[in-house]
C-alpha cells in the first residue's frame, strides 16, 4: 500500500482520503486507525490531532459517501428520486450502508438525502412532525435494503452462499425492480398520507 504524499498527511480532507482508500481495499472489518495511519505513513497517534477517537472518523468518512456535492436540490424534490439517489451512494462504496446506519445509529450524522426527504414530504402536503417520519422511514428502507445487498454480494465473495444461484445478472436485475417495487410503496403511503392530512 503506496503511503499518501506527505502534503495530504496533516488534515482531516487527507485523512479521510486514506480511511476511503482503506474501506475500499479492505471494508468496514477492516477499517482499522492503524491501516489509515499506514497508507499516511504516520504514526496512529497522529490521526487524533484530527479526530477524536475513531467513530467520528468513521462520521467522516460516512459523511463523504452521502455528500450531495453541492448538488442544488430540485425546486420540486421527489420522494423516489432522492431515495434513488441515496441507494446509489451507498452502492458506490463498499460496506457503504452499514457505515452509514452505524454513524446514524450513534447521531454523528446528519444525513443531506434526509433532510431533502423531508422537504418532499412537507410539500407533498404532510405536517412537520409527519414528514419527519416519513423521511426517516425511507432513509431506514433505502438503507436496510442496501445493507442486505451489499451483505449479499459478500457472503458471495468470499464462498459463503451460491453466487451462482444468487447474483446472476438476472437476479441482480430482480433486485433493483425489488428495490423500486418496494420504494414505489412506500412512496404511495406517504402519498396516501398527505392527501388524509390535507383533506382534514
Amino acid at each position: 500500500m503506496n503511503a499518501v504524499p506527505a502534503s495530504a498527511r496533516n488534515d482531516r480532507t487527507g485523512v479521510v482520503d486514506a480511511a476511503m482508500r482503506v474501506l475500499g481495499e479492505n471494508g468496514l472489518p477492516g477499517l482499522s486507525m492503524r491501516r489509515i495511519a499506514d497508507v499516511l505513513d504516520v504514526q496512529v497517534s497522529a490521526l487524533y490531532w484530527h479526530f477524536p477517537n475513531k467513530q467520528t472518523l468513521l462520521a467522516a468518512v460516512s459523511e463523504r459517501i452521502v455528500a450531495l456535492n453541492n448538488k442544488t436540490p430540485d425546486a420540486a424534490p421527489d420522494l423516489a428520486a432522492i431515495a434513488t439517489t441515496l441507494r446509489e451512494r451507498l452502492l458506490a462504496h463498499r460496506d457503504g450502508a452499514e457505515l452509514v446506519s452505524s454513524s446514524l445509529a450513534l447521531g454523528l450524522l446528519e444525513l443531506p438525502s434526509r433532510a431533502q426527504l423531508e422537504k418532499a414530504a412537507l410539500a407533498a402536503g404532510l405536517d412537520a412532525t409527519s414528514a419527519g417520519i416519513a423521511a426517516d422511514t425511507i432513509v431506514h428502507y433505502v438503507i436496510g435494503f442496501t445493507f442486505y445487498e451489499q451483505q449479499r454480494v459478500h457472503a458471495a465473495v468470499v464462498g459463503a452462499v451460491d453466487a451462482s444461484a444468487d447474483l446472476t445478472p438476472v437476479q441482480v436485475g430482480d433486485r433493483v425492480d425489488a428495490f423500486d417495487a418496494g420504494l414505489k410503496m412506500v412512496v404511495a403511503g406517504v402519498r396516501s398520507a398527505a392527501g388524509a392530512h390535507r383533506s382534514r
